[in-house]
């Protein structure tokens, strides 16, 4: 604390980032990392661009980037430009432009009460007022519950940390019944929400019909990237427009040369991007049965982590043993309802059957 602060610092409550030990041995699964590392064609991209260029400044549009978004979206089907495309650094940054550009409004801001934590976080930093909407008694998000005046609604989709996929059809009926104001779908594991082959149901296919709504993403997760921070947003032109003011107020370079070519070569490699995602889906698949086995009850998972707990154990006694044995999971300890959830990350057969063998000990 210092005198020098500006007043609103004192009142801040900083997000809390996932562990990062320092430890020997260590089994990680906490933070949703993807088990597989990212594509050897990004590899090779990043040396390709690692040369004396690096004492230029990257393109401030990160054109080749928007474009490969573009051409990936639009050939599957959706008729994405590159004008609809933004990205940052990370989509925690494509999310904070949003948040001071658009949801600061007359009405309240609404997101669901155990959700992304960042949103809250984000709330008290550029001073938006919001509601945190309470999930239903099965921690799902309920329609019905968002269906009354506010000033702009965001939930991520599968929701995080319950993994929980909400239908198409019911984020479009939120929308028809939402006009006058902006939907955000916060997608940083929809690509883990399909069977196989990466990638469910993208809210992402309704930008074109719906001017109000923003589809961010990460390559953080699926595309195995999130030691470069790259996030993107697709949505209306008028949308992407509104970001590029802020911003090119904030920082016209958010994303360096060796992360732009990066991203462009993960889209590009399709071959690998599939393979990491059924791997992922496969292991987590086996996961959910071997806790079941043990008496563990997980919701249903449509991302890189299942969200679980034990009847007869506490979470945090769970955590600490796990801990004890060189394995660190989330546990979030509040609100009380979820205070004795693990989330766990879906990890190599390795490191998923570590853990099991860990919880046999402990149970």
């Amino acid at each position: 604390m210092s005198k020098y602060w500006s007043e609103f610092v004192h009142h801040l409550e900083p997000y809390v980032p996932g562990e990062q030990p320092k430890m020997d041995k260590l089994v990680k699964l906490n933070t949703n990392e993807h088990p597989l590392g990212p594509s050897p064609k990004v590899i090779e991209a990043i040396r390709a661009e690692a040369d004396d260029r690096l004492r230029l400044y990257p393109d401030p549009d990160s054109g080749l980037l928007k474009q490969a978004i573009a051409d990936y979206y639009s050939g599957k089907g959706h008729g994405i430009k590159r004008s609809q495309v933004f990205v940052g650094n990370g989509s925690d940054e494509v999310l904070a432009h949003l948040f001071m550009g658009f949801f600061r409004q007359d009405e309240p801001l609404l997101f669901p009460d155990i959700t992304y934590s960042f949103y809250k976080v984000y709330c008290g930093l550029y001073q938006i007022d919001y509601d945190a909407v309470p999930l239903d008694e099965t921690l799902s998000i309920n329609v019905e519950d968002y269906l009354r005046p506010n000033g702009g609604i965001i939930f991520p989709n599968p929701n995080a940390p319950t993994g929980k996929l909400m239908p198409l059809s019911d984020i479009e009926r939120l929308l028809q019944a939402n006009t006058e104001s902006l939907m955000v779908i916060d997608e940083a594991y929809i690509d883990f929400s399909g069977n196989k082959k990466g990638g469910g149901d993208t809210a992402i296919s309704l930008v074109n019909r719906y001017p109000n709504l923003l589809v961010t993403q990460t390559l953080s997760k699926s595309r195995s990237l999130a030691g470069l921070r790259i996030g993107l947003a697709v949505g209306d032109e008028a949308l992407i427009d509104g970001l590029n003011r802020i911003k090119d107020s904030f920082n016209s370079y958010p994303l360096d040369r060796l992360a732009i070519a990066a991203g462009v070569a993960a889209f590009e490699d399709q071959q690998w991007f599939e393979k990491g995602c059924d791997q992922v889906i496969s292991q987590r698949d086996w996961l959910k049965e071997q806790l079941s086995q043990r008496g563990f009850e997980s919701l249903p998972s449509a991302a890189n982590f299942l969200f679980t707990h034990h009847p007869q154990h506490r979470g945090a006694s769970l955590a600490q043993g796990l801990r004890e044995q060189g394995i660190i999971v989330r546990h979030f300890g509040k609100p009380e309802r979820i205070a004795d959830y693990l989330r766990i990350t879906v990890g190599t057969a390795e490191q998923n059957q570590a853990l099991i063998n860990a919880l046999d000990t402990l149970l």
